[in-house]
């Protein structure tokens, strides 16, 4: 497979409104990107392309080496993984860990058919990669949101996607919460099998080492895409927020501030 996800001059644009503006950008395999951006950025825009839910007013999409257009996005979304908090609610409260995590096989709010034992095994150990097992028994309903964010996460790897999408998995959570929740991203990401991973955010500090490539994305246009190093410094980010920044860099994450 030449590219995970190939995007060349994108755009989309509702009514007199332009949401994506001549957005290029390319996924090779065994990179794993963090796209940062702000409200209203075009992030959300962005991963509907992505998952074929919307089509660009101009340019072209390539997804898992499918053009878009002319592949059926129906299975295309089977090797994809999308993580999204706003599944959360969707889910039966009143279902173990153990079933929401095997519900990603088929994709379905709530378990249906009857699972393997090979089934059980996998949900385990997709559990157990985001350091979640003790969730197992536990009511969906119980869990904090942070451990409800990693039960999806376990969810979406089920179908066992060459491409995992987390799109602001921290949002909402607190300090701690945060933490464990990257830790075990962190977990995940040191698996030989682990799919492309593409995190979405707009704060810098979740920006983990592992992700080697920034994607920074300002209403609608790439301001910068590359190489961790080459993105990650006070220049770049002070012309993204539209603000002076000063960088800190505490264990590879990028904490910022005002510069006084």
């Amino acid at each position: 497979m030449e590219t995970i996800i190939d995007m060349q001059g994108v755009s989309w644009q509702r009514e007199d409104r332009l949401l994506l503006n001549e957005v290029s950008w390319r996924v090779l395999p065994r990179q794993h990107w963090a796209l940062l951006g702000l409200n209203g950025s075009g992030k959300t825009t962005l991963l509907n392309m992505i998952n074929g839910y919307l089509w660009p007013t101009k340019g072209s999409i390539k997804v898992l080496g499918r053009t878009l257009g002319e592949t059926d996005v129906r299975h295309l979304r089977q090797s994809i993984g999308w993580v999204s908090s706003s599944l959360q609610d969707k889910l039966y409260g009143t279902d173990s860990g153990e079933r929401i995590v095997l519900s990603g096989k088929y994709a379905t709010i709530g378990l249906y058919d009857r699972p393997s034992e090979e089934d059980i095994s996998y949900a385990y150990a997709c559990m157990e990669a985001l350091q979640c097992t003790k969730l197992w028994s536990r009511e969906y309903r119980t869990c904090s949101q942070g451990e409800k964010q990693k039960l999806l996460i376990a969810r979406a790897l089920m179908a066992n996607p060459q491409l995992l999408i987390l799109d602001e998995p921290c949002n909402g959570l607190d300090l701690f919460s945060r933490e464990s929740l990257l830790s075990a991203i962190t977990a995940l990401a040191s698996r030989t099998d682990t799919p492309t991973l593409i995190y979405v955010t707009h704060h810098t500090e979740e920006i983990l080492p592992l992700f080697s490539h920034i994607l920074l994305l300002r209403r609608g246009q790439v301001v910068q895409a590359g190489e961790r190093e080459s993105v990650m410094n006070a220049d770049i980010l002070s012309a993204f927020f539209e603000n002076r920044v000063a960088v800190e860099n505490h264990d590879n994450r990028i904490y910022l501030r005002p510069h006084s």
